[in-house]
């Protein structure tokens, strides 16, 4: 597994359960559901995958992030779906890995009538059996609030 760049998500590969928490907009009420998550790697280890599922209001949901790293420039490089997130849609993200072996890539999504918002995703693998991905949404003022935070153990 070569996961250039991206080693320590790298060993995240497997199987994973844990809690979804959902910072409800409509409600402004967390929302909590179980959650699981499956780590792969593509194209002989040049690419990370995480696919992950999740329940709104009893209605299960899923997301997926696909995650590269380009050596030449030190960055990021991401794709994220997401079923009730992003509906139909594909956000493109881009950012860099931590210190810590975590992955941080930002991206942006239309909100009229106001400018583009702005969506963080947080991807640490606090040690090889825990493993957190947290979303924020990022007002067009710049201002952040938590929307989302997954907390996954290994099976």
């Amino acid at each position: 597994m070569d996961v250039r760049g991206l080693s320590k998500l790298g060993q995240c590969v497997g199987g994973w359960r844990g809690v979804n928490r959902l910072q409800d907009p409509h409600t402004g009420a967390p929302d909590d559901s179980t959650g699981s998550a499956v780590v792969t790697t593509l194209l002989e280890g040049r690419f990370v995958r995480m696919d992950y599922s999740w329940a709104y209001q009893g209605t299960d949901q899923e997301g997926s992030l696909l995650i590269g790293y380009q050596s030449d420039r030190a960055r990021v490089t991401a794709h994220w779906i997401d079923s009730w997130h992003m509906s139909d849609g594909v956000m493109p993200c881009e950012g860099r890995v931590e210190p810590d072996g975590s992955t941080v890539v930002r991206g942006s999504y239309a909100a009229p009538p106001d400018q583009d918002w702005g969506w963080r995703i947080e991807l640490k693998p606090a040690d090889t059996s825990t493993l957190t991905l947290t979303m924020y949404n990022i007002t067009s003022k710049g201002e952040e609030a938590l929307a989302v935070e997954a907390r996954y153990e290994r099976v």
